[in-house]
């Protein structure tokens, strides 16, 4: 070997030892806390996500029901805080007369027998319409919500009543700032301090900035910005720097992913800490899988030490199964998640 290429080889080896050490998550502390699951949707029927497209219905499409809550409901919001999630997603929409829903989509015409824009109706309206119509699992041979839901699309206020001391992460479906204003005023008015209450806020950038405007100290992100600051990290992490567009922000680390993430998961949470970045975990990425966690065993893919957030979303199936002291589900209840799990993870292939 010449002596030009032992230099090399020589610095390389010194090059790989120091980045070695400086991201070796055992070398860290031991983070403070446990991991905190975000439940999407609170209790939601999850749906076929194959070929999804921004305004596929997604009611007709459901899964055979494990359970009976729909999304963004009381009894939905309610169960998932008896269960112990952290936090509850609700996605608002504000009405024509000024106030707010929680109902996902921009039209009601996947999930009610109504049509039109969810915006161009009041809030008795919406309440009027049946939220469980168009839910099918067999192509539209049976409806098994039709007829449950009349009256089942709530008010902020309605939905902020069932969460118990959950927090909440509200998402804003629309692009429009005054949205953020609308919801300010609606938490105002409902009495809801989403300081001490550790509230969050997500969706598009006009909101979003609008939001940290009126609240600076909450916890406020874009989709955009955590992957942004995912593929920073993990093309900048390795020189132990938290890039610029983390600092104060939110990064996501998918499951599939971890290895990635430079100092995971120790020394990560650390550098994170130090910039007032928070983590969110989420499940596997790729076609036909949800943002989130939807089987109980990707719980034992998540690092023991990891004091960050997680996004779930089969939050009857997943929550349970890391905190077991709140698990009131019946055996009927149990028997109907395990069964939807096995074809989950047949269909899969999991």
């Amino acid at each position: 070997m010449t002596p030009w290429l032992k230099r090399v080889g020589f610095a390389g080896a010194i090059l790989f030892l120091a980045l070695t050490v400086l991201n070796a998550s055992w070398l860290a502390s031991e983070p403070k806390g446990a991991v905190k699951l975000i439940a999407h949707r609170g209790l939601y029927q999850l749906y076929d996500r194959t070929d999804l497209g921004r305004d596929t219905c997604t009611a007709d499409r459901i899964e055979p029901p494990a359970h009976g809550y729909l999304e963004n409901t009381v009894p939905s919001i309610a169960r998932t805080a008896k269960l112990g999630a952290a936090m509850i997603e609700i996605d608002i929409a504000p009405t024509k007369d000024g106030k707010i829903a929680v109902f996902h989509d921009w039209t009601v015409d996947c999930r009610t027998e109504g049509s039109g824009d969810t915006r161009d109706f009041t809030l008795g309206e919406l309440k009027a319409l049946d939220a469980g119509y168009g839910y099918t699992a067999d192509g539209g041979r049976t409806f098994p919500f039709r007829g449950k839901g009349i009256g089942a699309i709530p008010s902020l206020q309605e939905a902020l009543g069932a969460v118990g001391r959950a927090r909440v992460l509200y998402n804003f479906k629309s692009k429009n700032p005054a949205e953020a204003d609308l919801l300010a005023a609606a938490l105002k008015a409902a009495g809801r301090d989403t300081g001490p209450r550790g509230d969050a806020f997500y969706g598009a950038q006009g909101p979003v900035d609008r939001i940290r405007q009126i609240f600076p100290e909450a916890w406020a992100f874009t989709k955009d910005e955590a992957v942004g600051c995912s593929k920073a990290y993990a093309a900048l992490g390795w020189s132990s720097l938290v890039p610029k567009v983390c600092r104060g922000r939110t990064i996501f680390v998918p499951l599939d992913y971890q290895w990635a993430m430079w100092g995971w998961p120790n020394r990560m949470i650390a550098r994170m800490e130090e910039h007032g970045t928070r983590i969110v975990v989420l499940g596997p990425q790729g076609e036909g899988r949800p943002i989130g966690l939807d089987l109980p065993e990707q719980l034992g893919d998540i690092p023991a030490s990891f004091n960050g957030y997680a996004m779930v979303d089969d939050s009857f199936a997943v929550v349970p199964a890391l905190i077991q002291r709140f698990d009131d589900r019946s055996q009927a209840e149990i028997d109907a998640v395990a069964d939807a799990l096995e074809r989950r993870r047949a269909r899969r292939g999991d």
